[in-house]
Order: C-alpha cells, then structure tokens, then sequence
C-alpha cells in the first residue's frame, strides 16, 4: 500500500499500527485489540474476504450469524451493525463502510465447489495459482489456535451481496465489489480475526481469479456516545454495555 493510501481513505498516518495486502486466495489471522480497527479494502474490485470472529480469552465464544441478523431485523451487513457473540456480546462493529452490503448467509467455498465449477487443480501443475477454497483455508489458520471443524460457524463475506428473489433464489450480484471501497471493523472486544480472500461460493465468473485485501490496523478508540453503531438499532446500546461490563 502506499504511503498516500492511509491518508487519502481518512486513517491517521500517526494511528497506523501496520499494514498490509492479503493475496487472492490466501488466509489470514489477527488478534485485534479492544479499541482498534481493522480496515478491509478492495483494491481492485470484486474482492471477497470470507471471515470468522472469536472472543481471543473464551474461544468457545464467537460470532453468531442468526443473533446478529435477529437483533438488528437485517439479512446482510453494513455500516452501524454490530456483529453478535453467542452470549450477546459485541465482538466487532462496523462504524464506517462504503460497499454497503456484506453477505452473511451464503458461507464459503469448498474443495467439491471448485473442482466442480473450474475442475482440477494442484500445486504442483499451478503452483501458486492453484485453486484454494475458503473451508480449507479457514481451517488451515484455526488450527493455529487449536481451533477445528467443530469450530467452524457461518462466516461473513465482507463485499459480496447475495439476494433472495421472491421464489427463494440466492441471487449474486457480480457488479457490487467495487475498487476502492473499505469497510471498518473495530474490535468491542479482544477478538482474534480469521479471513481468507477466496471466491465466493455464488461468484458468477468463469475463472478462478481471487482478488486480493488491502488491510490497514489502526489504533481507533471505542465507540463514543454518538457512534453509529448505537444509533443503529435499540439493542445495540444493550449489547454495547453489556460487552463493556465484560471489561469491568
């Protein structure tokens, strides 16, 4: 990234904690403290950065699709949402965002998935190009931290948005991912992050070309009284304070 880049996107040069780009197709962990943000960004355009949410001190906690999706009456993620643990903790909030819909119900690519849309693939014919899928790239990277299958709850795709038609049909919208856009996440809590930037399992494309992530970690503070992300929605605000009583 360039040195312009932080500040043509609004992120203090002086926040910055580091910065990098995360490839098409590869995976990522970070644990993100209490009070910073990590900024995703398309750099070019039709990116999907698949990602997981655990609570780093009781990895039994996580992120829960269907609380977050209840309790701010949404079926996708933009900005001002909060993202949900099973015990009704915030983990992460998403205070800025340009892309403006962020898929949550579609899941994640698998081995099966690739080889039936683009067939064959390995390392050693394709090297680096092979065809990485998102259930083995996210499993690679929980191992990490011990974590397994069992583990594995429904992730979000961050700039991706699927649809449902009147007739239930999951709809894809291939124009949506554009370059440029950024979304924040900041951590309510100290939250360890597992992406991967492979297809999305809906992607409409006839080649196997993952887009990489630009990633920027600044040190942002925590939500103030007029944050976007309590203005939301009312439980919101519950789930705010009862994150904040974790702390006390």
């Amino acid at each position: 990234m360039s040195e312009n880049l932080t500040s043509n996107i609004g992120v203090p040069k002086e926040k910055v904690l580091f910065r990098e780009t995360v490839q098409g197709g590869a995976n990522w962990s970070h644990v993100l403290k209490r009070g910073t943000t990590l900024r995703i960004i398309d750099t070019e355009g039709g990116t999907n950065v698949s990602a997981l949410f655990y609570n780093f001190e009781l990895l039994s906690e996580r992120y829960n699709m269907a609380d977050t999706l209840k309790a701010q009456h949404i079926s996708h993620l933009k900005e001002g949402c909060a993202l949900y643990s099973d015990m009704g903790r915030i983990l992460v909030s998403l205070p800025r965002d340009t892309s403006g819909w962020h898929d949550t119900i579609s899941g994640h690519s698998t081995a099966e998935h690739l080889l039936r849309r683009f067939g064959q693939s390995s390392f050693q014919e394709q090297r680096n190009r092979f065809q990485r899928n998102a259930r083995d790239n996210f499993l690679m990277e929980m191992g990490k931290y011990d974590l397994g299958l069992r583990d594995l709850v429904p992730n979000v795709n961050f700039f991706s948005k699927v649809s449902v038609t009147d007739t239930g049909e999951l709809r894809f919208d291939a124009s949506h991912a554009r370059a440029g856009a950024f979304v924040d996440v900041r951590a309510e809590m100290n939250t360890l992050v597992i992406l991967n930037t492979c297809v999305h399992p809906l992607a409409t494309g006839r080649d196997y070309d993952p887009k990489p992530a630009e990633l920027v970690v600044w040190s942002s503070g925590g939500p103030g009284p007029d944050d976007p992300v309590r203005k939301f929605r009312p439980e919101n605000e519950r789930g705010l304070l009862l994150t904040e009583r974790y702390f006390l």
